[in-house]
Parts: C-alpha cells; sequence; structure tokens
C-alpha cells in the first residue's frame, strides 16, 4: 500500500530514495497545479526553485516537467535559491505561488516539497488541506502529466531565470546597504552549505566592512553538522569568530529563511533575543509602529516590549503558515517564530535569514554597540530572560504513549513555580507564575520531541526542561 503523503509545518518531508521519489515528488507537483487550476490561478504561472540538497535540481525539474505538463506556465530558478528570494519572485512574476524543493534545516538523507501562496507566503492550513486531497486522489490512480524538460523549454512553457537581482534591489530598500558596506565590521558568515551560500556576502562586499564565509560551498552532504543554525551546529563559526576577532557571526540554515546570531564573545544568542532585539529595532531605531506576531514557543520579553511602545502582540500555532495570515491580517510590523525565522511589513509575508542578519547589522551599526552590549541594553528595559530547547528522539511507536501520559500530566506547580494555566491547542504549554513557561510539542517534521522553557535564570530554565521531560517519560 503508498504511504499516505503528509505536509507537517511547512511542506511534506522524507528520506531521499525512501519515500522521497521522484514518483511522490511528481505526484505533489500535480497536485499543486490541479490546486492552481481549480483556484483559478493556472493563468498565472508557477515559480519551481530547489536548495543545495542531493538531487534537489534534479527534483524540481521533475515537478517543472509535470506543471508544464498541465499547460501551465513554469518560472524555473536556474541555480540553488534561498526560499526568501523565491518567495519574492512569486510577487515579482505575478505568479500564482511556487515550488520549493528544500527540507530546511533536516539531516543530508532528507528533501521536501513545500508550497507558497500567490502572496508569497507558506500554504494556509486550508490550501494544505487541498493538496493533500488531490494527493490521496492522484494516489489512488489519478493521472500524473508529464513534458520532458527540453520540450517544455523549447516551447516557452518552462523558463529558466535569476531572481535574485531584483530582491536585492527590494532590500536595498529596507536597509541601508551602503551604510553597511562601510561600516567597518568584520563579520563571519555560515552558510551552513545551504542555499544562502554567497549571498551576505557579495551584498556586504564593495566597501570597508570585511565578510568571511565558512561552509561557502555546496556538499550535500552537509559534513559535521545539520544545517540548522542552533548553538549545537555552530561550533566551528563559535571558533571563527574568537579566533578572527570578528564583532559578529550570522548563519542562515540549508534554504537561507532563517537566521542564528553569534556575538562577539563567540556565543551564541538564542532566537528569543534576537526576534526582541529586531522587534526593539523596528519600534526605537527605525522609529515604526506596529503589531508584533509570536508563535506560542516566543519569548514573552514581547509582551513587555509592546507595553513600552504601545503596540498589540498576537499569539499563534506554531508554524508560518499560522503567522503569515495574522501578519497581514494586522498590517503587522514583524512575525517570528523560535525556529529563528522572522517577516518583515513592507516586505514577504515569509521568513527572510538574508534580510534578518543585515537588519541585525544596521542594529549595531545604529546603536555602537556589539551584540552582547545590545542584549545588555535589551535587559535594561525588559528584564532578563533565559530560555533553552531540548530534542529528544523517541521512537515512533510511542507517540500516542507519550501524548496520554503528557494529557494525564495537571501538575499545580513545577519546580516551586505555580503553574497558573495549561493549554493544549499546540502541544502541552504549562503558564507558570511571573510570565514563565514550559512547553513539550512533538516536531511537525521529524521524529523529535521538543521541549522548550523561558525564565529569569538558567537554573530555572534548567529545572523546567528537566520536569519536562520527566512529565513526557522519555
Amino acid at each position: 500500500m503508498t504511504a499516505p503523503i503528509k505536509f507537517g509545518t511547512d511542506g511534506w518531508r522524507g528520506i531521499i530514495a525512501d519515500d522521497f521519489t521522484f514518483e511522490n515528488v511528481r505526484i505533489c507537483a500535480q497536485s499543486a497545479a490541479d490546486y492552481l487550476t481549480g483556484a483559478g490561478l493556472a493563468h498565472r504561472g508557477l515559480v519551481v526553485g530547489y536548495d543545495t540538497r542531493f538531487a534537489s535540481e534534479d527534483f524540481a525539474a521533475a515537478a517543472a516537467e509535470v506543471v508544464a505538463a498541465n499547460g501551465i506556465r513554469v518560472y524555473l530558478c536556474q541555480q540553488a535559491t534561498p526560499i526568501p528570494i523565491i518567495s519574492y519572485a512569486i510577487l515579482m512574476q505575478q505568479a500564482g505561488g511556487a515550488i520549493v524543493i528544500t527540507a530546511s534545516h533536516n539531516a543530508a538523507s532528507w528533501n521536501g516539497f513545500k508550497y507558497k501562496l500567490e502572496n508569497a507566503s507558506s500554504a494556509s492550513p486550508e490550501v494544505v488541506t487541498e493538496l493533500e486531497s488531490h494527493i490521496s486522489r492522484i494516489q489512488a490512480g489519478g493521472v500524473v502529466k508529464q513534458m520532458p524538460l527540453d520540450q517544455a523549454l523549447k516551447e516557452g512553457i518552462v523558463t529558466k531565470f535569476d531572481p535574485s537581482p531584483t530582491y536585492i534591489q527590494h532590500i536595498g530598500e529596507l536597509v541601508d546597504l551602503e551604510r553597511l558596506r562601510h561600516s567597518g565590521l568584520k563579520v563571519i558568515v555560515d552558510s551552513m552549505y545551504g542555499a544562502g551560500i554567497g549571498y551576505l556576502r557579495s551584498i556586504l562586499s564593495g566597501g570597508t566592512t570585511q565578510v568571511t564565509e565558512i561552509h561557502g560551498k555546496r556538499n550535500p552532504l552537509f559534513p559535521g553538522l545539520q544545517p540548522e543554525p542552533i548553538a549545537s551546529n555552530l561550533g566551528e563559526l563559535s571558533m571563527r569568530v574568537k579566533e578572527d576577532g570578528a564583532g559578529v557571526g550570522l548563519a542562515t540554515d540549508g534554504d537561507a529563511d532563517r537566521i542564528g546570531i553569534m556575538d562577539e564573545r563567540g556565543e551564541f544568542l538564542t532566537t528569543l533575543q534576537v526576534f526582541t532585539l529586531l522587534a526593539l529595532y523596528l519600534l526605537e531605531v527605525c522609529e515604526k509602529r506596529g503589531a508584533i506576531v509570536k508563535t506560542i514557543t516566543q519569548t514573552s520579553m514581547l509582551y513587555r516590549l509592546g507595553e513600552l511602545y504601545g503596540v498589540p502582540v498576537y499569539e499563534t500555532p506554531v508554524g508560518f503558515k499560522y503567522v503569515a495570515p495574522k501578519m497581514l491580517a494586522e498590517d503587522a510590523l514583524i512575525g517570528g517564530e523560535e525556529s529563528g525565522g522572522f517577516a518583515y511589513r513592507g516586505h514577504i509575508p515569509e521568513r527572510d535569514g538574508i534580510l534578518s542578519g543585515l537588519l541585525f547589522l544596521d542594529l549595531m551599526v545604529s546603536k555602537q554597540k556589539s551584540p552582547s552590549q545590545l542584549l545588555e541594553y535589551l535587559y535594561s528595559k525588559v528584564g532578563p530572560h533565559y530560555y533553552k530547547r531540548i530534542d529528544i528522539d523517541f521512537p515512533a511507536s510511542e507517540r500516542e504513549v507519550i501524548a496520554d501520559r503528557l494529557n494525564m500530566s495537571r501538575p499545580s506547580h513545577i519546580k516551586n513555580t505555580a503553574v497558573t494555566g495549561i493549554e493544549t491547542s499546540d502541544g502541552f504549554r504549562f503558564l507558570l507564575a511571573d510570565r514563565n513557561w514550559l512547553l513539550i510539542r512533538f516536531s511537525g517534521t521529524e521524529p523529535i520531541l521538543r521541549v522548550y522553557a523561558e525564565s529569569d535564570s538558567i537554573a530555572r530554565v534548567d529545572g523546567f526542561l528537566e520536569a519536562g521531560r520527566e512529565m513526557a517519560g522519555v
């Protein structure tokens, strides 16, 4: 029996040559073509892009062949391209959406299929339901159309293009690139062998700013790391920042829609700290106003920032398929999630690791402060906040047992801190006194249990994480 293809937090992911096969990619592409036709968007065409993973360009070509065979024009990226650039290309081409072959931060054995909407955002839950419905019908015996790529190119149904120049021109309207190029900063960039290779280095070149790039050549094995910009994967970046006396380290993930920041001492800034600093930058340095949209895994510091600057803060479940619609509905200034993906008004309702890195540099230049000094400045406004996340592998067969165990957990206190509320809309979140919190949830993309905690001291964070593991029994 054919295994069902199900979309997770953002798209469908699978093990290459196991479930992520050319046959299944073609099925997904046919479902996208069927969705476009049904939505009345087929006449606008579709962008198809891909990352640096094994055979991603071949999977993208297979998807393009299917879409073209359905009579839908395809704008096919001519090289591995970051997701934010692909998303911006949707708007520039006035396309009906985009297919992106990428598994983002997953390990080398994975690849994935993401779908972006005509407004450049991640597929909404409603669209995901439609795509999965088409997939189920096709798997049950539906037709997958195909046209050889050479023929589609010859007939002009498929066009190869480079979406980068228009994107770079656009971000130059959002941040003063000339000022950054002549800032004199010393920056180490870790592209993590991903689709972001070369972008920050080239954008910042031409002045006094010194940029050194590591892991800046394609290697689908991602040797020595997993392309997720978290502390455990950024040991070399930390070392290089310290050895080179750099002012900051920037890391982008496999498809460059997320950012990781290393301070001048080689210490990792958590994504909760980075999000709050970027929000502070927009509110204080840029003097902009607008709502902040956060996922449930993001920091409570944002509520304090909202109070200080008189802006509302809205919360969504995990995933940009929830963040983007709320940003659009509220004309929000910034939206973000714990994984390091942040979006901005006036850009695209989608995560952008490249722009986020540039905005962080502009915050440093504007305030004339190092990252650690910026964090001290932030804490002077909102108070100290500390955060950690642990990821725990578990056998897939144990998922229901773990969930049942957590469902039965109704503690009145966790590590001597009162539980003020329990929410189960996306995992198991325990709201604690003084805006502390503990969250236990299953990953939407991998067989991993994630335990998150935020508090006013590292010791309390560690205690909450220990309690979370005990409750889950893992």
